[in-house]
């Protein structure tokens, strides 16, 4: 199993704004002051714009999908949450603890992936899960080791742990499932996403160990890393606040790797932390302060990879 992709679907953002749905459990959201709403989605559309030139300056295949106005789906710019793309041709829906976002599933985007040639072969729904309160948010709950047949879990109301034994079942991978905290106004406060505090790169991994309270699960967590041979490279949760664990490792053109990250997570990190990076690959960071501060989501939230076949 490949680890890394060359194809990426984004969306571009029609009407974006903060999702006051997503807010009750998404602490990184802010409301930007004097601001109007088509004002921030166009800060936003330039970032996106921005974002994906630099992306396939380096060679990396980006499916761009316009999102539409009806309908009102402010957080659609965050696809990886509601779908997946698997090397087996399978693509896979998940249930979506806000309900405008449910509304972000589309089929026609399939439609567009076949049309550039790509092979689906079959479709797994978890999406009944939403009637019963169930969530699983996609491989933003679920961060994939591939290659070692691994899939990490950070319990949260948007990741439900039974969904996500059953997702591990039917794709046939070993669960790594644990609990991770963040400090709003002094208690401690699940993390909605695994995705924000660790990414797991080919030959190495960034993580929070910090955000994992539990000693047992901590050790766990990084036991089964090293255990894969992975280089860990530990950020604080001061980082992960500046998005510095959502990332993603990509190939650009020759297959030349890319750790892919926002300007805020890159100006976060420490020499150190840079140098053990681009010891394993280049990094790419680009600017998406306000996606950043009204999605509450960063570079790894706006790409779904594609891992499927190739007709």
């Amino acid at each position: 199993m490949n680890q890394t992709t060359n194809s990426i679907l984004m969306i571009r953002p029609v009407a974006f704004r903060m999702n006051e749905q997503t807010a009750v459990n998404n602490y990184y959201q802010k409301v930007l002051e004097n601001t109007t709403p088509s004002t921030v989605n166009a800060k936003a559309q330039n970032e996106f714009d921005a974002f994906v030139e630099k992306l396939r300056k380096v060679g990396v295949n980006v499916i761009v999908v316009e999102d539409t106005l009806d309908p009102d789906t402010p957080d659609s710019i965050f696809p990886n949450n509601w779908i997946s793309f698997h090397e087996n041709g399978d693509v896979t829906l998940y249930p979506m603890f806000a309900e405008n976002r449910r509304a972000e599933r589309r089929e026609d985007i399939l439609d567009v992936l076949e049309d550039k040639g790509f092979v689906i072969n079959e479709i797994m729904d978890y999406t009944s899960a939403e009637e019963d309160g169930f969530f699983l948010e996609g491989t933003g709950s679920i961060v994939l080791d591939r290659d070692n047949g691994k899939a990490y879990c950070a319990l949260s109301p948007r990741a439900d742990e039974e969904l996500f034994i059953e997702f591990c079942e039917d794709f046939d991978l070993a669960p790594v499932i644990f609990e991770a905290y963040q400090t709003v106004k002094g208690e401690r406060k699940h993390m909605y996403h695994t995705n924000v505090m660790m990414c797991i790169a080919e030959t190495f991994a960034v993580v929070c160990a910090d955000c994992i309270d539990d000693k047992q699960e901590r050790k766990m967590v990084l036991d089964n890393l090293k255990a894969d041979g992975k280089d860990i490279i530990l950020v604080t949760e001061d980082q992960v606040n500046n998005f510095a664990g959502n990332m993603l490792q990509v190939k650009g053109k020759d297959d030349k790797r890319y750790l892919v990250m926002s300007n805020s997570a890159y100006q976060s990190l420490t020499k150190s932390q840079i140098h053990k990076i681009e010891e394993h690959c280049e990094i790419l960071h680009a600017n998406l302060d306000t996606i950043e501060a009204c999605g509450g989501g960063s570079a790894r939230c706006m790409m779904a990879e594609v891992f499927l076949p190739l007709q």
